[in-house]
């Protein structure tokens, strides 16, 4: 089968748009040459292209086609525009029921003339989160100015324009270390003539060599790359023959918080930072050329190295002005940032937090210094927003106002405070770790609540579609904060009572155990029998019921369950709802009477303990419970003709119904 080879080569694409670009060109062709049976082996993508090898079919399937057109009473020009739009004549078309039918052999379509009659056009429709134009006509748009197009098929050029571009087999090496143009006649000989050239087509060999060459380099000084996914793919797309070297950076900056060095580094210069033995950062750096110099790359070292001293010189130059001026001066400044145009300024917002933090510290039982950190934590923890380190690098908000209030601290204990406001807005995501110890618990509630309860009390809501103000996530964090701390909390008092907003977050917590593979049949299970605002308790008390539905005791006593709330679910909707009211004091059998003393044994005491986070006394009360329910359905004729008789055993399952609804509405859980 013949090999389809093509090459889309441009100006630097950015790192960014990369890969969605070699999605998008796998799509294109695949759906424009879907008619040769298209067989997509690998797609290339890189600084300078985007390339896309195939095994096609030789031609397209000869078939018979059908289409159905007008009705025979239709005026004449209907069936003319039918017969214009399929290029057709009138002896191509039958009347059969009641509809004229255009039927004829499509012939077999050799692969090169599909090519050239249907991926032009595709390809020229080819989207770019942005693009420019240029050429004579100024239609043709692309990321950047389109130099080259390779078409191949079995190494025969399908030769079309796309823009200003003509189709050919040629295209170009490394910019710097191989100029110029050279020919190629399939994907194999491409790859072969371009890493002769210093380019790496295969992305993920090329990142592979970033990772290697980054390592060895390290490894030659001592340290380890700190781990960044993230920058890794971006700077495998920026560079097509990877050269990885290692710079000092001067001591006097390592006095810089290292999220501050660091982040100046990665942002503004694609820099990795690296760790000593102990994990701790180095006075080092390490990045990766394009190129690699005849010199042993000492004047790509040095050069990067200045310029990495005059970023960090910049960032410097935040540090020392920020900490001239305490974060509680800073405040007022909060009252002319508008957070939301509903919800008022980021001053209003801090004065929340501030008391929210104060009342969920005071709940957790701190005692009243470590509230008042709390509230001073929650005070500041937006100040930083107008410090000139997070107006160069939002990313540190937060972060940065943490260090600034441990290192100037009139009024508060920085040592406390500082941490608090560094994690508050953590977690960020669902593999982010959550803040540590109850006071700075107590601000990253206190700010996650806040948004929770404005948002919803102006009718910002998640939707279906969309959540523009992260509430889900914020949510999922207040979830998180609760259960990893170990916290017990009432969360009702903190948000005002709103109803619809708990039943949001515990709507969350739900989709949270069940992405985590846990049954939600059990937590519909617990949290229908009553409300409970409390989220540790809440998964205890499913921990728990878990427990007892996977233990062999649990099942039997659920089968005598299901059994008895089957057949009081028949039986009153003939009588009404039977009750415990309605049992004899003088049974028939000693079933009957031994079954009403398991029920009555121990029950109040073993579901108090299971309320209070004991559970071993309620499995040892279903223990007792499971062979008298046994005998009871074994031996008791339940409808019996006596009607007092049978009024009182569908009373007895009626309480051990109400028994078990104690614990759980046990009729939702599956299986």
């Amino acid at each position: 089968m013949p090999e389809f080879f093509l090459e889309l080569f441009s100006e630097e694409i950015p790192a960014r748009m990369q890969r969605e670009a070699g999605v998008q060109l796998e799509k294109i062709c695949s759906a424009a040459l879907a008619g040769l049976k298209i067989q997509v082996v690998e797609v290339f993508t890189g600084p300078r292209r985007i390339a896309l090898k195939a095994i096609v079919n030789e031609a397209t399937e000869a078939r018979e086609i059908e289409e159905r057109g007008p009705r025979e009473s239709a005026p004449e020009a209907a069936l003319a525009g039918f017969l214009g739009k399929h290029k057709a004549t009138r002896a191509d078309v039958v009347a059969e029921g009641g509809f004229f039918l255009l039927r004829r052999r499509q012939p077999a379509v050799a692969a090169g003339d599909l090519i050239l009659s249907m991926l032009p056009g595709a390809l020229a429709k080819f989207s770019w989160p942005k693009s420019m134009r240029w050429g004579q006509s100024g239609e043709f748009t692309w990321v950047r100015p389109l130099r080259r197009v390779v078409c191949l098929l079995d190494g025969e050029v399908i030769s079309f324009a796309l823009g200003p571009v003509v189709a050919g087999n040629v295209t170009e090496g490394h910019r710097f270390l191989a100029p110029g143009a050279f020919e190629v006649v399939s994907a194999a000989d491409w790859q072969a003539k371009l890493r002769e050239r210093f380019v790496i087509a295969d992305q993920n060999e090329r990142r592979d060599l970033v990772v290697s060459g980054l390592a060895k380099a390290a490894a030659e000084v001592g340290l380890t790359v700190a781990e960044d996914a993230g920058l890794l793919d971006e700077v495998t797309g920026l560079v097509e023959w990877p050269v990885a070297l290692v710079g000092k950076i001067d001591e006097g900056f390592m006095e810089l918080p290292p999220e501050v060095r660091e982040l100046s580094m990665k942002v503004n210069q694609r820099y990795f930072a690296l760790r000593d033995a102990a994990g701790k950062p180095a006075a080092r750096f390490a990045f990766v050329s394009n190129i690699a110099a005849e010199d042993g790359n000492k004047a790509i070292v040095a050069g990067n190295e200045r310029v990495l001293r005059a970023r960090l010189s910049d960032a410097r130059h935040f540090w020392d002005l920020d900490l001239k001026t305490p974060l509680d001066e800073l405040l007022p400044k909060l009252d002319k940032i508008v957070f939301h145009a509903k919800i008022g300024t980021q001053g209003e917002r801090a004065a929340r937090i501030e008391r929210l933090a104060g009342e969920i510290a005071e709940a957790l039982a701190l005692d009243g210094n470590a509230a008042r950190q709390a509230k001073w934590a929650g005070k500041l923890c937006k100040a930083d927003l107008v410090t000139g380190m997070v107006g160069e690098f939002p990313e540190l908000q937060g972060i940065i106002g943490g260090y600034y209030a441990k290192k100037n601290a009139p009024y508060w204990d920085g040592e406390i405070v500082g941490p608090a406001i560094q994690t508050h807005y953590q977690p960020k995501g669902p593999s982010d770790q959550v803040p540590n110890g109850k006071i700075a618990a107590s601000v990253a509630l206190a700010d996650k609540l806040d948004t929770l309860i404005e948002f919803f009390r102006v009718g910002e809501k998640p939707t279906g579609s969309g959540d523009p103000y992260a509430l889900r996530r914020a949510a999922l964090g207040v979830i998180r904060i609760i259960l990893e701390n170990d916290i017990s909390l009432s969360l009702s008092r903190f948000l005002s009572h709103d109803e619809e907003l708990f039943s949001f977050i515990i709507e969350r917590l739900r989709v949270k155990l069940k992405s985590e593979g846990q049954r939600p049949d059990i937590f519909d299970a617990i949290i229908s029998i009553r409300r409970n605002d409390d989220l540790l308790n809440i998964m205890k008390r499913v921990d728990a019921v878990t427990k007892i539905v996977n233990s062999d005791l649990g099942r039997n006593v659920l089968i005598g369950y299901r059994r008895a709330a089957n057949i009081l679910k028949i039986e009153d909707e003939i009588d009404g709802p039977h009750s415990v009211e309605s049992i004899s004091t003088n049974f028939e059998t000693n079933e009957e009477s031994d079954l009403r003393y398991a029920l009555d044994s121990i029950a109040v005491d073993a579901v108090e303990s299971f309320n209070n986070g004991d559970y071993d006394p309620f499995l040892q009360y279903l223990s007792g419970l499971r062979s008298p329910l046994d005998a009871f359905f074994e031996k008791v004729t339940i409808n019996s003709t006596n009607p007092v008789l049978r009024r009182s055993r569908l009373g007895q399952l009626a309480l051990l119904r109400s028994r078990m609804h104690l614990i759980a509405d046990f009729s939702k859980i599956e299986g």
